[in-house]
């Protein structure tokens, strides 16, 4: 009996590399051992209160269509939020925000307005990784350009330069970065987009973890931040650098945004795309009409959400930064690894003293534990399009309470030395 044939596009589509090793995990778990995913951005902090007291009391009786642009009330709420960040650079309108499911759809829509199929988009990797997912979809090439931790992953704007061809037609950049929690400046966003304009294509801003940043010390209200970082003026929230207040870049800036992190709202699937450019912004709501619309319920809880007292802002960024702290200490000192600090969002690529770290992933999962428990990883060699590069490495999620990352890291301690006995006994 023979079954249709799957296109190239479909049988060569990448797995994820967050998410691909779930069926060793489900094996672990279903011997009765307990799984710590460090492997996803899935928090554990409670959903924001608003957002939380928004959903009880949505009322309406029949949940009908939004618009495809999204509704006009939080556009206009999500318009406020952003003028807070424009600095002297022309206020954002309502118009120029279209609501998403989730910020992947924005990515996605974003990528379809920029690229033909046969065009390409630049990255600097390592990269999270759904922007070769939907590239690849669309049959739009990935071109890293490529970051070091020894860098601070730093993206030098003359290497993005280098990596531009005629096919060239989008850089897409995170910041505060996923995976590797770099942030940019504002003179470094100016610089790169500096770059984008001299070559016009699209400079896209994945902006999407922007109050997740980590000022050091804890910035006072009266204390001037790290220039790395915007500042935390009046006891307001420290806030990595919009690219919505370059003005010059008006064409060719678009910012990627989403409920799910800042909110800790994974499931609501609330996103969106902000940008001044008509033309863009025309080509992604005919994407948009084509999907209908997005989720009627939770644009009303993310309108609310939006409404966050800063304390329970603060509380949540603190919470970060004190995770972030245990796991790096804690890393540094395994005999063999090496981790940078990162200054943004809660992830983390560290080098492991394995030949192969989707290997060591696996065996966590499938051959060690430690009293019952053991530890999910992402491997990092799916964050980079240059064959073999993060083949030592994996990406780390500090999304879990403290009690649990500091028992993650005995996990990993033993199972690293469980791992390079046996490969010992095999050689």
């Amino acid at each position: 009996m023979t079954t249709p044939n799957l296109s190239r596009r479909g049988a060569t589509a990448p797995s994820s590399p967050i998410r691909r090793l779930t069926p060793y995990a489900d094996a672990a778990k279903a011997r009765g051992v307990v799984v710590h995913h460090l492997n996803i951005g899935q928090p554990d902090l409670h959903t924001v209160s608003p957002m939380r007291a928004a959903y009880a009391r949505f009322a309406d009786e029949v949940i009908a269509y939004s618009p495809s642009e999204g509704y006009l009330y939080y556009r206009k709420a999500l318009a406020a939020y952003y003028n807070q960040l424009t600095g002297d650079a022309p206020p954002i309108d309502p118009s120029q925000i279209l609501v998403t499911v989730g910020g992947s759809e924005a990515l996605l829509f974003t990528i379809a307005a920029a690229c033909d199929p046969g065009d390409e988009i630049l990255v600097a990797e390592p990269y999270y990784t759904n922007y070769a997912g939907f590239s690849h979809m669309l049959g739009v090439g990935v071109v890293p350009v490529a970051t070091h931790a020894s860098e601070s992953f730093a993206i030098p704007p003359d290497r993005v330069r280098a990596a531009i061809t005629p096919r060239t037609r989008a850089f897409v950049v995170p910041s505060p970065g996923n995976p590797t929690g770099m942030v940019l400046s504002a003179d470094d966003l100016r610089a790169l987009g500096r770059v984008c304009q001299d070559a016009n294509i699209f400079f896209v801003v994945d902006e999407v973890y922007r109050e997740f940043v980590y000022p050091e010390p804890p910035v006072p209200a009266d204390s001037p931040i790290p220039t790395a970082l915007a500042g935390a003026l009046d006891g307001a929230l420290a806030l990595a650098p919009s690219v919505l207040a370059i003005p010059e870049l008006a064409a060719h800036a678009v910012v990627i945004d989403s409920v799910s992190k800042r909110y800790s709202a994974c499931g609501a699937r609330v996103g969106c795309l902000v940008t001044r450019n008509p033309d863009f912004y025309a080509a992604c709501l005919k994407f948009a009409q084509a999907r209908l619309s997005p989720p009627t319920v939770d644009q009303f809880a993310a309108a609310a959400a939006l409404t966050t007292p800063q304390p329970e802002m603060r509380a949540m960024i603190d919470a970060y930064r004190a995770r972030r702290d245990l796991i790096v200490a804690g890393l540094n000192q395994i005999p063999g690894v090496s981790c940078p600090t990162p200054t943004g969002a809660f992830y983390l690529v560290t080098d492991l003293p394995v030949a192969d770290a989707e290997d060591f992933c696996i065996f966590m999962l499938r051959d060690f534990n430690l009293a019952g428990e053991t530890v999910m990883m992402a491997p990092a060699e799916g964050f980079y399009a240059t064959p073999g590069a993060g083949r030592h490495q994996v990406r780390i999620a500090y999304v879990l309470a403290p009690d649990k990352l500091t028992r993650c890291l005995e996990i990993l301690r033993a199972g690293l030395s469980a791992y390079a006995q046996r490969t010992n006994s095999a050689a």
